[in-house]
């Protein structure tokens, strides 16, 4: 028996998707992208398993994946969407929101980023509560007047922790988590950065500026020798080489949870399996639930909507009426879709472009 391409597991991993079985639609595009190696249709298949893994809770996956889509990819919007909505789930809203501004950079009249822009920034912790959390409270009862207290001896209030200088942010790839310090205009000779097993340094001592130091312990091992970084003009961007290729890092610091496999292995026969996601690990039936429920309230795009649509026509139609709309819609060039073929079968059906639009030819 034939090994499927590529392009035969997608179609199988989307129609899977069809029927709600997120799963083997997960299991299915990890077979496609393996298939396809590195053609250029990686990308969509990399970001086609993010939705399906979305679907299933595990957004620290779906994150990883849509990463890879848009690094394979930076054109397509779809890509950044679906990390946006991931790492928002992840409640990682710097990550959420610069993925959702690069989608509608690329998307202006796709009303999903500012709606989704929006969302991020109500449930983002705002600069002002963070200070207000800090700030010392107030003494329960006043000290008598007549009580002399030294100045030695008088307890003095921690300061409040201030805002870093510069923003970072991350995100990961199959085989690297790519670090981002937002520091515009500084120097190369002005950055340090040092790598170490789980370590990262960075620091940007300018003269008579306030330095800056980023020293996370990181949430995997890394190849400090494989390690590299850039300062660029407006950021310096650092790459962490991972010991683990694959692994998805939810986040940049070490948190003591285990972590994360940014590929699903296919469910074993009979088995109704759980899914690891940022929170703990979820059941399929509540799973099962949750998505059917979203399902109603999201609709299908692209080749995936198409496909389910003649699916649902075709499903119902006998042999006439699939000759019928065959005819009809290759003659007209897709703009004609009839079911009645006593109506096509005896004459050539004419283009019929809508108002407004012109006609063209396919090329093929």
């Amino acid at each position: 028996m034939a090994t499927p391409t590529a392009s035969e597991l997608e179609n199988q991993a989307r129609e899977a998707f069809v029927d709600d079985d997120f799963a083997s639609a997960a299991a299915l595009y990890t077979q496609a992208i393996a298939a396809a190696g590195s053609s250029p249709s990686a990308a969509a298949l990399y970001a086609d398993r993010a939705q399906a893994y979305i679907k299933m809770g595990d957004f620290a996956a779906a994150a990883a994946d849509a990463a890879i889509a848009a690094e394979l990819d930076p054109s397509m919007a779809r890509a950044h969407l679906r990390r946006a909505h991931a790492c928002a789930k992840l409640e990682q809203y710097g990550a959420a929101r610069a993925a959702a501004e690069a989608g509608a950079a690329l998307a202006p009249a796709d009303a999903r980023f500012a709606h989704l822009i929006k969302e991020i920034d109500a449930k983002a912790p705002k600069p002002m509560e963070t200070a207000a959390a800090a700030a010392p409270a107030p003494a329960e009862k006043p000290l008598p007047m007549e009580t002399e207290v030294s100045s030695a001896a008088a307890p003095v209030p921690a300061p409040a922790e201030m805002k870093p200088k510069y923003r970072h942010d991350f995100y990961n790839s199959a085989a690297e988590v790519v670090v981002t310090v937002f520091a515009k205009g500084v120097a190369a000779e002005h950055v340090a950065v040092d790598f170490g097993e789980q370590l990262l340094s960075v620091s940007v001592e300018v003269p008579g500026e306030a330095a800056y130091h980023l020293q996370p312990r990181l949430f995997g091992k890394i190849v400090p020798d494989k390690c590299r970084f850039a300062v660029l003009s407006t950021k310096i961007e650092v790459r962490l080489a991972k010991a683990e290729p694959g692994t998805a890092w939810p986040s940049l610091e070490f948190t003591g949870k285990p972590r994360l496999a940014a590929a699903a292995a296919a469910p074993a026969p009979g088995a109704r399996p759980s899914y690891p996601s940022s929170k703990g690990r979820k059941d399929w039936d509540k799973i099962e639930a949750e998505v059917k429920k979203a399902e109603k309230e999201e609709k299908l795009d692209g080749d995936a909507a198409a496909n389910k649509f003649f699916q649902d026509i075709f499903s119902n139609a006998d042999e006439d009426m699939r000759r019928a709309m065959t005819k009809s819609f290759q003659e007209s060039n897709g703009t004609v879709l009839s079911t009645n073929w006593e109506d096509v079968g005896s004459k050539k059906i004419d283009p019929s472009p809508p108002e407004g639009m012109d006609l063209r030819k396919w090329e093929y």
